[in-house]
Protein backbone atom coordinates (compact mmCIF):
# COMPACT_ATOMS: atom_id res chain seq x y z
CA UNK A 1 0.00 0.00 0.00
CA UNK A 2 2.80 2.45 0.79
CA UNK A 3 4.35 1.93 -2.63
CA UNK A 4 0.94 2.45 -4.26
CA UNK A 5 0.62 5.76 -2.38
CA UNK A 6 3.98 6.89 -3.76
CA UNK A 7 2.91 6.04 -7.30
CA UNK A 8 -0.42 7.84 -6.93
CA UNK A 9 1.19 10.98 -5.54
CA UNK A 10 4.11 11.11 -7.97
CA UNK A 11 4.09 14.30 -10.03
CA UNK A 12 1.39 16.03 -7.98
CA UNK A 13 2.12 19.21 -6.02
CA UNK A 14 -1.04 20.28 -4.18
CA UNK A 15 -1.12 22.95 -1.51
CA UNK A 16 -2.48 20.38 0.90
CA UNK A 17 -3.06 16.64 0.79
CA UNK A 18 -5.89 15.20 2.86
CA UNK A 19 -5.94 11.47 3.55
CA UNK A 20 -8.81 9.44 4.94
CA UNK A 21 -9.58 5.76 5.49
CA UNK A 22 -7.57 3.04 7.18
CA UNK A 23 -4.33 4.07 5.48
CA UNK A 24 -4.52 7.75 6.33
CA UNK A 25 -1.71 7.65 8.89
CA UNK A 26 0.44 5.64 6.47
CA UNK A 27 0.56 8.59 4.07
CA UNK A 28 2.25 10.69 6.73
CA UNK A 29 5.27 8.38 6.61
CA UNK A 30 6.05 9.46 3.03
CA UNK A 31 8.40 12.42 2.65
CA UNK A 32 6.43 14.97 0.64
CA UNK A 33 7.12 18.62 -0.23
CA UNK A 34 3.66 19.70 0.94
CA UNK A 35 1.47 19.50 4.04
CA UNK A 36 -0.47 16.34 4.79
CA UNK A 37 -3.57 16.30 7.01
CA UNK A 38 -5.94 13.49 7.89
CA UNK A 39 -9.70 13.34 8.31
CA UNK A 40 -11.84 10.51 9.69
CA UNK A 41 -13.98 8.49 7.30
CA UNK A 42 -17.09 9.50 9.25
CA UNK A 43 -16.49 13.20 8.68
CA UNK A 44 -15.36 12.67 5.08
CA UNK A 45 -18.48 10.71 4.13
CA UNK A 46 -20.74 13.21 5.88
CA UNK A 47 -19.16 16.12 3.98
CA UNK A 48 -19.31 14.29 0.66
CA UNK A 49 -22.90 13.15 1.09
CA UNK A 50 -24.12 16.60 2.19
CA UNK A 51 -22.39 18.29 -0.75
CA UNK A 52 -23.94 15.88 -3.24
CA UNK A 53 -27.37 15.73 -1.57
CA UNK A 54 -27.91 18.75 0.74
CA UNK A 55 -31.21 17.45 2.14
CA UNK A 56 -29.72 14.13 3.28
CA UNK A 57 -30.27 13.18 6.93
CA UNK A 58 -28.60 9.77 7.06
CA UNK A 59 -25.57 8.24 5.35
CA UNK A 60 -25.01 4.52 4.89
CA UNK A 61 -21.49 3.65 3.80
CA UNK A 62 -20.70 -0.01 3.11
CA UNK A 63 -17.08 -0.34 2.07
CA UNK A 64 -14.63 -3.17 1.75
CA UNK A 65 -13.79 -3.46 5.44
CA UNK A 66 -16.56 -1.83 7.46
CA UNK A 67 -20.11 -0.47 7.52
CA UNK A 68 -20.99 2.99 8.80
CA UNK A 69 -24.41 4.51 9.56
CA UNK A 70 -24.24 8.28 10.10
CA UNK A 71 -27.02 10.64 11.23
CA UNK A 72 -26.75 14.24 9.95
CA UNK A 73 -28.37 17.52 10.91
CA UNK A 74 -29.71 19.97 8.33
CA UNK A 75 -26.23 21.49 7.92
CA UNK A 76 -24.61 18.13 7.22
CA UNK A 77 -22.90 17.81 10.58
CA UNK A 78 -22.60 14.42 12.26
CA UNK A 79 -25.10 13.89 15.08
CA UNK A 80 -24.48 10.20 15.75
CA UNK A 81 -22.91 7.21 14.08
CA UNK A 82 -22.69 3.44 14.33
CA UNK A 83 -19.78 1.49 12.90
CA UNK A 84 -19.11 -2.19 12.36
CA UNK A 85 -15.33 -2.36 12.45
CA UNK A 86 -14.59 -5.50 14.46
CA UNK A 87 -14.92 -7.95 11.58
CA UNK A 88 -15.79 -8.04 7.88
CA UNK A 89 -19.36 -9.32 8.40
CA UNK A 90 -21.77 -7.63 6.03
CA UNK A 91 -19.10 -5.63 4.18
CA UNK A 92 -17.68 -5.72 0.69
CA UNK A 93 -15.10 -8.26 1.85
CA UNK A 94 -17.95 -10.52 3.01
CA UNK A 95 -19.56 -10.33 -0.45
CA UNK A 96 -16.21 -10.85 -2.15
CA UNK A 97 -15.49 -13.91 -0.03
CA UNK A 98 -18.92 -15.47 -0.56
CA UNK A 99 -18.82 -14.69 -4.29
CA UNK A 100 -15.71 -16.87 -4.45
CA UNK A 101 -17.82 -19.78 -3.14
CA UNK A 102 -19.94 -19.36 -6.29
CA UNK A 103 -16.77 -19.15 -8.40
CA UNK A 104 -17.52 -15.67 -9.72
CA UNK A 105 -16.24 -12.13 -9.35
CA UNK A 106 -17.92 -9.89 -6.79
CA UNK A 107 -18.99 -7.58 -9.65
CA UNK A 108 -21.09 -10.43 -11.09
CA UNK A 109 -22.41 -11.62 -7.74
CA UNK A 110 -25.07 -8.95 -7.25
CA UNK A 111 -26.55 -9.43 -10.72
CA UNK A 112 -26.59 -13.19 -10.22
CA UNK A 113 -28.36 -12.85 -6.85
CA UNK A 114 -31.18 -10.93 -8.55
CA UNK A 115 -32.07 -14.20 -10.29
CA UNK A 116 -33.03 -15.74 -6.93
CA UNK A 117 -36.72 -16.48 -6.36
CA UNK A 118 -37.19 -18.32 -3.06
CA UNK A 119 -34.21 -17.57 -0.79
CA UNK A 120 -33.64 -19.54 2.43
CA UNK A 121 -32.72 -17.68 5.63
CA UNK A 122 -28.99 -17.26 6.28
CA UNK A 123 -28.47 -17.03 10.04
CA UNK A 124 -24.73 -16.47 10.28
CA UNK A 125 -23.07 -13.22 9.23
CA UNK A 126 -19.59 -14.47 10.13
CA UNK A 127 -17.67 -14.62 6.85
CA UNK A 128 -16.34 -18.11 7.60
CA UNK A 129 -19.60 -19.57 8.93
CA UNK A 130 -21.63 -18.03 6.10
CA UNK A 131 -19.51 -19.95 3.61
CA UNK A 132 -20.18 -23.15 5.56
CA UNK A 133 -23.92 -22.41 5.66
CA UNK A 134 -24.03 -21.62 1.95
CA UNK A 135 -22.20 -24.85 1.13
CA UNK A 136 -24.61 -26.80 3.34
CA UNK A 137 -27.63 -25.25 1.59
CA UNK A 138 -26.18 -26.20 -1.77
CA UNK A 139 -25.80 -29.78 -0.56
CA UNK A 140 -29.48 -29.73 0.44
CA UNK A 141 -30.44 -28.86 -3.13
CA UNK A 142 -31.27 -25.14 -2.86
CA UNK A 143 -30.68 -23.31 -6.17
CA UNK A 144 -27.40 -21.34 -6.02
CA UNK A 145 -29.12 -18.11 -7.11
CA UNK A 146 -31.55 -18.42 -4.16
CA UNK A 147 -28.61 -18.85 -1.78
CA UNK A 148 -26.84 -15.85 -3.32
CA UNK A 149 -29.98 -13.76 -2.80
CA UNK A 150 -30.22 -15.00 0.80
CA UNK A 151 -26.66 -13.83 1.49
CA UNK A 152 -27.48 -10.37 0.14
CA UNK A 153 -30.65 -10.22 2.24
CA UNK A 154 -28.63 -11.09 5.35
CA UNK A 155 -26.31 -8.14 4.66
CA UNK A 156 -29.28 -5.76 4.26
CA UNK A 157 -31.03 -6.97 7.44
CA UNK A 158 -27.86 -6.41 9.45
CA UNK A 159 -27.36 -2.99 7.86
CA UNK A 160 -30.92 -1.82 8.55
CA UNK A 161 -30.57 -2.76 12.22
CA UNK A 162 -27.52 -0.50 12.39
CA UNK A 163 -29.36 2.31 10.60
CA UNK A 164 -32.26 2.17 13.06
CA UNK A 165 -29.85 2.54 15.98
CA UNK A 166 -28.78 5.92 14.60
CA UNK A 167 -32.42 7.12 14.46
CA UNK A 168 -32.87 6.65 10.71
CA UNK A 169 -34.29 9.68 8.92
CA UNK A 170 -34.74 10.29 5.21
CA UNK A 171 -33.40 11.08 2.68
CA UNK A 172 -30.73 8.39 3.02
CA UNK A 173 -27.49 8.48 1.04
CA UNK A 174 -26.06 5.05 0.22
CA UNK A 175 -22.32 5.32 -0.42
CA UNK A 176 -19.30 3.04 -0.61
CA UNK A 177 -18.33 0.39 -3.13
CA UNK A 178 -21.17 -1.95 -2.13
CA UNK A 179 -23.64 0.69 -3.36
CA UNK A 180 -22.63 -0.48 -6.85
CA UNK A 181 -24.18 -3.89 -6.09
CA UNK A 182 -27.58 -4.05 -7.83
CA UNK A 183 -29.01 -6.70 -5.49
CA UNK A 184 -28.02 -4.82 -2.32
CA UNK A 185 -29.63 -1.65 -3.71
CA UNK A 186 -32.78 -3.57 -4.58
CA UNK A 187 -33.05 -5.33 -1.23
CA UNK A 188 -32.30 -2.16 0.75
CA UNK A 189 -35.16 -0.33 -0.95
CA UNK A 190 -37.49 -3.27 -0.28
CA UNK A 191 -36.47 -3.47 3.37
CA UNK A 192 -36.92 0.28 3.93
CA UNK A 193 -40.13 0.50 1.90
CA UNK A 194 -40.98 1.98 -1.48
CA UNK A 195 -41.68 5.40 0.04
CA UNK A 196 -38.16 5.69 1.53
CA UNK A 197 -35.97 8.19 -0.32
CA UNK A 198 -32.57 6.63 -1.04
CA UNK A 199 -29.93 8.60 -2.95
CA UNK A 200 -26.97 6.94 -4.67
CA UNK A 201 -24.26 9.00 -6.35
CA UNK A 202 -22.96 8.16 -9.82
CA UNK A 203 -19.71 7.04 -8.19
CA UNK A 204 -20.72 6.04 -4.65
CA UNK A 205 -17.28 4.65 -3.82
CA UNK A 206 -15.81 8.17 -4.25
CA UNK A 207 -18.10 9.89 -1.74
CA UNK A 208 -15.57 9.80 1.11
CA UNK A 209 -12.70 10.97 -1.08
CA UNK A 210 -14.87 13.80 -2.37
CA UNK A 211 -15.67 14.87 1.19
CA UNK A 212 -11.98 14.78 2.11
CA UNK A 213 -11.14 16.98 -0.87
CA UNK A 214 -13.82 19.51 0.14
CA UNK A 215 -12.34 19.64 3.63
CA UNK A 216 -8.86 20.20 2.13
CA UNK A 217 -10.20 23.05 -0.01
CA UNK A 218 -11.82 24.66 3.04
CA UNK A 219 -8.61 24.23 5.07
CA UNK A 220 -6.61 26.01 2.37
CA UNK A 221 -9.00 28.96 2.29
CA UNK A 222 -9.12 29.42 6.09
Amino acid sequence: PLEQCRKLLHGHTPKLLTATGYGRELVKSIELPYEVKTITEIKAHALGAHALFPDARTVLDIGGQDTKAIALNDKGRVLKFEMNDRCAAGTGKFLEYTAAVFQMDVEQFGKYALEGINPPVINSMCTVFAETEATSLMAQGFPPSDIALALHQAVVRRTCTMLKRTGLEYPLVFSGGVANNACIRNQLQQELGSSATVYIADQPDMCGAFGASLWAEQSCSD
